[in-house]
């Protein structure tokens, strides 16, 4: 199983970067330009310097800022304008504006946007926007993919309830690790979400491995927030009270995920967030139900991580589902920011 999961992960990136070497390399952009749409929006999390290490199963969520740069020095190029998330619906809404738009924007709040994005974002004049959660900045919500990062890493084998009674995972090789890892993973998003991380933090605390202090070690406190709140480039949007998926909670929860955040991100920085992401941000974590709750919430925008260029007409009929592009810590080249930007991976999703 270990090889298994290990041979699908190899398969998977290398469909992938064939993919965007092929529209790269063939500049398919200059030839469709209509799938370009109007620009789009970016998704990152960490941007941090290059790490030594082997094993790294949320290496996708991380990239460096030499790569933040070239990214940010490729949209001018392509002739992208950077704005802010939340000016977008103004500026699509304009007949007369006729520019293609960037936006980047980065979730959880974590440390290195600070110490490493937010300067190459000043030294090219660019808006951001990170999205924030209460549970992070207050150190009562834990991330598990951060946690089970730490647990596979560290350990050769663990005890693990998956719902059928204690089994031992071994973890000795990296194949082994990062098939712990996904079945970790696959449980949280397939049983009782709060369940399931409460049972992975419970595991990892028996094994000296504290995962508020891994939140605390890696995000921003309410301090940290405040003291980047200074630069006039940075936005705060919400991004729930605990990050959970929003789908598989209830209508109550639901509205105090979106409107607690709301109050505890305008308390932060003392300036009310017009934009919303939704964790996770996929189609099974984002759907019709919670695009119309992010608009009854108030929130101007909000966001998936389902990807796609952007138009005048969705951000028109629906600005509370906008699509975005994960800058992927897997694909640190210029020209596939260029594929990206294209818009011509997305036509054959």
């Amino acid at each position: 199983m270990p090889l298994k999961n290990t041979a699908k992960r190899l398969l998977k990136h290398a469909v992938i970067r064939t993919g965007l070497e092929a529209v790269a390399l063939s500049r398919a952009g200059a030839l469709w330009p209509a799938a370009a749409g109007r620009g789009l929006i970016f998704t990152l999390h960490h941007v941090r310097p290059a790490r030594e290490g082997r094993y790294d199963p949320n290496a996708l969520l991380s990239v460096t800022p030499e790569f933040l740069d070239q990214a940010i020095r490729v949209c001018a190029e392509s002739g992208l304008t950077p704005v802010a998330l939340e000016d977008l619906p103004k500026l699509l809404a304009d007949p007369n504006d006729t520019r293609r738009f960037v936006c980047f924007a980065l979730d959880d709040g974590y440390r290195n946007n600070a110490e490493h994005a937010a300067p190459v974002f000043r030294s090219h004049g660019v808006p951001y926007t990170i999205f924030i959660t209460r549970g992070f900045v207050e150190r009562t919500s834990s991330m598990w993919w951060e946690t089970a990062k730490a647990l596979t890493r560290k350990k050769s084998a663990f005890e693990f309830d998956f719902g059928n009674g204690r089994e031992t995972m071994s973890t000795r090789s990296h194949g082994q690790k990062l098939a712990a890892f996904d079945r970790i993973s696959r449980f949280v998003q397939t049983a009782d979400e709060d369940v399931a991380v409460a049972r992975l933090d419970a595991v990892a605390r028996s094994c000296l491995i504290d995962p508020l202090a891994i939140v605390d070690q890696l995000t921003m406190d309410e301090r940290a927030l405040r003291d980047l709140s200074g630069d006039p480039l940075v936005r705060f949007g919400a991004h729930t009270l605990t990050h959970v998926n929003l789908r598989r909670v209830g209508e109550k929860r639901l509205a105090e995920e979106m409107a607690g955040s709301a109050t505890a991100v305008e308390a932060y920085v003392g300036r009310a967030p017009q934009s919303f992401a939704y964790p996770y941000g996929f189609a099974a974590a984002a759907g019709e139900r919670e695009f119309e709750a992010a608009a009854q919430a108030g929130f101007a925008v909000a966001v998936t991580t389902q990807p796609g260029v952007l138009t005048a007409e969705t951000l028109a009929q629906r600005p509370t589902a906008l699509p975005r592009v994960s800058l992927n810590g897997l694909y640190q080249r210029p020209r596939y920011v260029r594929a990206l930007i294209s818009g011509i991976p997305f036509r054959f999703m």
